[in-house]
């Protein structure tokens, strides 16, 4: 029987004891059904309940008896879906004579209802075509979707649903339904009593817009006619779901209309467009462009072509004035009509320039606040056009490069992405005519400098001829070395500087002209190919981006050599042609690359070795031999010499300066050449991978020969290298692996483990003696230090018992140990879970914690392939290391009690989780290493499978805490979902798109075998959520409407859009002509924005003398009034008051442009930094004396002349006030500069202080 419908079944056994008397009554019904099928000794299948059910529905349908009535039609909703379609059919009649009874609106509840409409749309969609040919099965219809506009809200919606099941899958072979003119014609009936019925009209609405089927063709149009009448009924919500419901109908329309019936469809549903604000209305209605003229251009491609520019220019305006989901609809649409409705014929046709003259509009200021969107479309349309788009859209790019060159401009990133579609589609030698770099001046009359198109080139250019970089940018980029070297030679190093990056980021753009340029016979030239030389040998700057291009080239042109495809830039040909074109240079570039990997040091040579690589891909085997063959006599020599290296030589700032030894170099240059050798020269190899493995002083080296032969173990099958370790498997490698264990290096632990799963992957019946011998090895791996290592040691496990379980005979004997047991055993899945136990008997913790590391990994695996019996043992042989005292074994115990929560089925779980339960609880109370929070993860995991009722029956008396504070938590985040859940339903597409794609982006971060690391380290639990968190951006909200409370709000478009405002900080007055000009607006009131600095500089402390300073917010009010109550008394009087920016005299005191004169009556300018104060630069507020005194010139670190105490100066009065103020004196440190040397003196500790004061007065 189906798991998911025993699943079901017992769900409802379990609701026996339910205080709800219906559940009784169904869990009572099904009981019983179930004792009569056992005492008929029929089979317990779904045919044999329906069968029961179908009896007892018969005998009960003259009883009146409702409760038993609707319990069995209950069972009856629950049992058809899992009985087949031919019984269904053959009881066709039967059924529907039952439950049509059912039907009576009046008399029967909803939830009887529901359960007779769940049967009839599973019996229904048993039928073939001759059944609904039947009245009854019409008659069945009929009163579905008389249901489907019923009042009730649960009923109607159970009812929409069948009915759209029901029409959406016809029967085979039809396509359309026998019954959609039944449909078709009651949808016609419901709207037009739309204006007398208008709730029914909407129910039906929400009915056809969930349907997706085939319409009839001769009703087609007339369907489509009573939808575009709704709209002008003026009821918003009837208007919305008209739109949306014609949005599901234009799927079939592309086969019910002709193309002028098409044509003038559009045309009504363009004269419906809706206002710009109501938002759901637009959408509606640009959904249903969007998809209509899709449909119209797959009829009549030339006229709707031809009508495109008019409509684009009907849509943009709701990209300036929607609301924001409004705007992502019609920037969507707009969207879809460029990639769709263009046809290729037409890409050069004056049509297009139609589009681009209305979306050049879109670059206006009335834009401004959707450029975003529009500077998404323009790419859009760049893209469709390609190299079309010169020269219709040259002043676009023109003006987009404008803008995005404003200082202040937001959208720098948009605007990136246009010119970056624009270089993508005309090509790099078009796009820098349009718009030059000018960086040696006078290349162009605008003579405008535009080093900052370099970086985006970069990443932009494909497929272009790699003659124009030869031609023109090559010449550039010596050019500005050259520059770069005169201003060296003028001591003027920041120009040098920046002349330098710029051939620099020239030679950049070389990886970008290298992938699959279409004239490399042509252009990868001798004289090219030596330049490119000449540059990897003597300019380190420049080498990457050179070896970079290189590898790129040879990457791409060798995988379209080697690949039938039509789709590529070059045909196939072309690539093989080009292939051998480049081999040919290959013997001199590798010799190059060789020394200067020599010559290099080891942390930053990582792209010389890609280099390599790519470059020994394309050259013949015998040339990779004869090159092999040299670097190996290098390295035999080399290791004569070589010396171990000490301990100075391996730190990293060494190592960063300095070469490695040659004998490194060369076993890096044997390896990465070790997939292209022979049988002769894979046999030097593994000689000298042998050497070097047993260099047990230099643990570098032993690494590279594990590596070594790791690599060539590797290999396909029909590869020489591989079939010569096979060779050498049985009487060399596999002593050897297993002699040198006790002397591995650390950091050869991780290539070693690769060779065991390279040689375990493919192990011949007669060396299975391997496993058992490197097992424990491999089973200590999980415990390394370093991430890879524990992965390769866990793929290792995986490998060795997937070849156990493939069969065989192991010769214990071979592996050595203990003589008294079997000198045979039989390799199987359930013997190597034996072996990888038998670690649990070991002596040290640290063992036991990796053995059972390695169980729960292995028992993820292949827990399908192991017997029920032998799981329970071994589950309960691991639940005793969970209550140990060490932390290390319990840590991998709880990870196993992780894995058989997860992967062991429930009836398996549950008899032992008065086991498992109360020994996860003993570590409840830890909180050292989480192991508190681990606990926990675990006990949520087994409440969601087994319940939280059974996770409590086992839980100890005095955690039954625990168990209430996981229902509360449960309780909690079931009324958060619900919540969610509701207001989710109200978003956008754009949202829901934001959601897919960060789902989907994350998804794409996970990494292979990340399921069984989100059970060990990942801890799924829906409790952890903060208790005071509040709904998504509810308190940013709430933030935002206090900060706007207060300011002006303009509508346009938004339901509140901020206003716009000049910032007036220009010499003269503001050009509206200047294209300039939009970057002096702003959306952001500048007196609010300087109160908020103005507030924020208050409540930062200033420090002087090396003291904080506070400012007084008081006493600074205090001033402004008293300041403010002069004033108006001074106008009382009569007198003027000279306005504060017309004094001339006190800004040449206060501005940082002031000076002042000396006693010599030399000009001095004020040298004062930004938000300095007055009194610091010395300058009198009041103007005593009439002119002002410059103060004393700074000298050291301190300043002598600073006037302290000025703050307590009476301004009538001759001495010192308070005011409300702390004593002066308080405020006046003792500065060194004006004291005499040795003045003061501070002996004896704090209370029998001796003081000698004495300070210039």
């Amino acid at each position: 029987m189906d798991s998911e419908f025993e699943h079901q079944l017992q769900k409802l056994r379990d609701k026996i004891g339910s205080k709800t008397p219906h559940q009784q009554q169904h869990a009572a019904m099904l009981l019983a059904v179930e004792e009569t099928i056992t005492e008929q000794k029929a089979a317990v299948e779904p045919a044999s309940y329906f069968a029961a059910l179908l009896t007892l529905m018969e005998q009960q349908s003259g009883s009146g008896s409702n409760a038993l009535s609707n319990a069995i039609i209950f069972l009856l909703s629950v049992v058809l879906p899992h009985v087949s379609a031919s019984m269904l059919r053959a009881k066709f009649t039967t059924m529907m004579a039952v439950l049509s009874q059912s039907l009576d609106l009046a008399s029967a509840d909803v939830a009887l209802l529901r359960s007779v409409i769940s049967c009839l749309e599973t019996v229904l969609l048993a039928q073939d075509a001759s059944s609904w040919r039947q009245p009854i099965a019409q008659g069945t219809l009929r009163s579905l979707m008389q249901l489907s506009t019923d009042s009730k809200p649960k009923i109607r919606k159970r009812a929409q649903e069948a009915v759209s099941s029901l029409l959406s899958r016809p029967p085979p072979p039809t396509a359309i339904h026998p019954a959609a003119h039944i449909a078709s014609r009651f949808v016609l009936e419901m709207l037009a009593n739309a204006k007398a019925d208008p709730q029914a009209a909407m129910h039906t609405l929400q009915l056809v817009k969930q349907t997706e089927m085939l319409w009839p063709a001769d009703e087609f149009e007339g369907l489509c006619a009573a939808l575009m009448q709704l709209p002008r009924l003026n009821t918003p919500y009837v208007a919305t779901l008209a739109f949306q419901a014609l949005e599901t109908v234009f799927a079939s329309a592309g086969e019910s209309l002709d193309e002028d019936q098409f044509r003038d469809l559009l045309i009504s549903v363009i004269d419906l467009k809706p206002n710009s604000s109501d938002s759901a209305t637009s959408e509606a209605w640009l959904n249903i462009i969007q998809k209509g003229y899709i449909a119209y251009a797959q009829i009549g491609a030339e006229a709707c072509f031809q009508s495109l520019p008019d409509l684009i220019d009907l849509v943009l305006p709701d990209i300036e004035l929607g609301k924001s989901s409004t705007r992502d609809a019609a920037t969507r649409c707009v969207w879809a009509l460029i990639r769709e409705c263009i046809p290729d014929s037409k890409l050069g046709s004056d049509g297009v320039q139609a589009i681009i003259k209305v979306l050049a509009g879109g670059l206006s200021y009335r834009y401004r606040e959707s450029w975003a969107l529009v500077f998404l479309l323009i790419a859009a349309l760049f893209q469709r056009l390609g190299k079309f788009a010169h020269p219709s859209m040259d002043a676009v790019a023109k003006e987009v490069a404008n803008m995005r060159m404003e200082p202040e401009f937001q959208f720098k990133d948009e605007a990136d992405a246009v010119l970056g579609a624009a270089i993508r589609a005309v090509g790099p030698q078009v796009f820098l005519e349009i718009l030059p770099l000018n960086l040696d001046g006078g290349q162009s009359q605008d003579n405008v400098g535009r080093a900052w198109l370099l970086p985006l080139m970069k990443s932009h250019i494909r497929n272009a001829p790699l003659g124009y970089f030869v031609l023109t940018m090559l010449p550039l980029a010596d050019k500005l070395s050259v520059q770069s070297q005169q201003f060296v030679s003028q001591n003027r190093e920041l120009e040098a500087k920046i002349y330098n990056a710029l051939s620099q980021q020239v030679w950049a753009l070389l990886s970008g002209f290298c992938n699959v340029p279409v004239d490399i016979l042509d252009s990868f030239t001798v004289g090219f190919a030596e330049r490119l030389a000449n540059e990897i040998l003597e300019v380190p700057a420049t080498r990457s981006a050179i070896c970079g291009a290189l590898q790129t080239l040879l990457t791409a042109v060798h995988a379209l050599a080697h690949t039938e495809s039509a789709n590529g830039p070059i045909t196939q040909q072309q690539a093989l042609a080009a292939e051998m074109h480049l081999a040919r240079f290959a013997p001199d570039y590798l010799a190059q690359l060789f020394n200067v990997f020599a010559l290099s040091p080891g942390n930053g040579r990582g792209y010389l070795m890609d280099t390599i690589t790519a470059f020994l891909a394309v050259i013949t085997p015998g040339e990779v031999n004869a090159t092999f063959a040299k670097v190996c006599a290098m390295l035999d020599q080399a290791l004569k010499s070589h010396k171990p290296p000490t301990a100075a030589e391996l730190t990293e700032r060494y190592l960063e300066a300095h070469p490695p030894p040659t004998a490194h170099t060369m076993t890096d240059l044997a390896i990465v050449m070790a997939p292209y050798l022979d049988t002769e020269h894979a046999q030097m190899l593994v000689r000298a991978a042998f050497v070097l493995a047993n260099q047990s002083e230099d643990a570098m080296l032993q690494k590279k020969g594990y590596k070594a032969l790791s690599r060539l173990a590797a290999q396909s099958a029909e590869s020489p290298a591989r079939q010569l370790i096979e060779s050498v498997m049985t009487e060399q490698l596999i002593p050897m692996l297993i002699e040198s264990a006790g002397s591995v290096g650390a950091g050869s632990r991780r290539d070693r483990l690769m060779l065991i799963s390279a040689l375990a992957r493919n192990l011949a019946d007669d060396q299975l003696h391997f496993i058992p011998a490197m097992l424990s090895e491999a089973i200590m791996g999980t415990k390394e230090a370093n991430e890879r290592a524990r992965n390769v040691a866990f793929e290792t496990l995986l490998v060795m018992g997937q070849r156990m379980g493939q069969g065989g005979v192991i010769h214990m004997a071979t592996v050595g140990g203990d003589t008294g047991m079997a000198a045979e055993q039989d390799a199987n899945i359930v013997e190597f879970f034996k072996m990888t136990a038998a670690g649990l008997a070991a002596q040290t913790p640290h063992m036991v914690s990796a053995t059972i590391a390695a169980i729960s990994r292995t028992l993820f695996e292949f827990h399908e392939q192991l017997d029920v019996q032998f799981i329970i043992e071994l589950m309960s042989t691991v639940l005793m290391f969970v209550v140990n005292n060490n932390r290390e074994i319990s840590k991998s115990s709880l990870g196993f009690v992780k894995v058989i929560a997860v992967v062991l089925p429930k009836d398996v779980l549950l008899p032992h989780l008065d086991e498992i339960v109360p020994s996860i609880c003993k570590w409840s109370h830890e909180y050292k290493n989480q192991m508190r929070l681990k606990c926990r993860h675990i006990l949520d995991r087994l409440a969601r499978r087994l319940g939280l009722d059974a996770v409590a029956k086992a839980m100890p008396e005095e955690h039954q805490k625990l168990i209430i504070n996981m229902r509360k938590r449960e309780q909690r985040l079931q009324r958060a979902k619900e919540n969610g859940g509701a207001q989710q339903s109200t978003n956008g597409d754009s949202a829901q798109a934001k959601t897919v794609a960060a789902a989907a982006t994350a998804a794409g971060k996970k990494s292979f075998g990340s399921a069984f690391e989100d059970i060990i380290y990942g801890s799924e639990s829906e409790f952890e959520d903060s208790e005071d968190e509040q709904p998504g951006g509810a308190k940013k909200r709430n933030d935002r409407a206090k900060k706007n409370k207060g300011g002006r709000q303009v509508e346009s478009g938004d339901a509140t859009r901020a206003g716009a405002w000049i910032k007036e900080d220009t010499d003269g007055p503001l050009d509206f002509l200047d294209r300039s000009a939009f970057t002096h607006f702003s959306t952001i009131d500048p007196a609010m924005a300087a109160t908020a600095k103005a507030r924020r500089a208050r409540s930062e402390p200033k420090v002087r003398n090396g003291k904080f300073v506070f400012d007084d917010e008081e006493e600074d009010e205090r001033k402004a009034k008293a300041a403010a109550k002069a004033a108006a008394e001074a106008v009382q009087d009569g007198a003027s008051v000279p306005d504060a920016s017309e004094d001339y005299y006190l800004q040449s005191l206060t501005s940082k442009e002031g000076f002042y004169r000396t006693a010599n009556q030399k000009i001095k300018f004020h040298k004062r930094k930004a938000g300095d104060s007055d009194e610091e630069m010395g300058i009198a507020s009041d103007n005593e004396g009439g002119v002002p005194k410059p103060s004393m010139a700074k000298k050291g670190k301190g300043n002598a002349g600073t006037v302290y105490g000025r703050e307590f100066r009476s301004k009538k009065a001759q001495g010192d006030v308070k005011r409300g103020n702390v004593d002066p004196y308080a405020y006046v440190p003792l500065n060194p500069k004006t004291m005499k040397k040795g003045a003061i003196a501070i002996k004896g500790n704090s209370k029998k202080d001796k003081r000698t004061r004495g300070m210039k007065g």
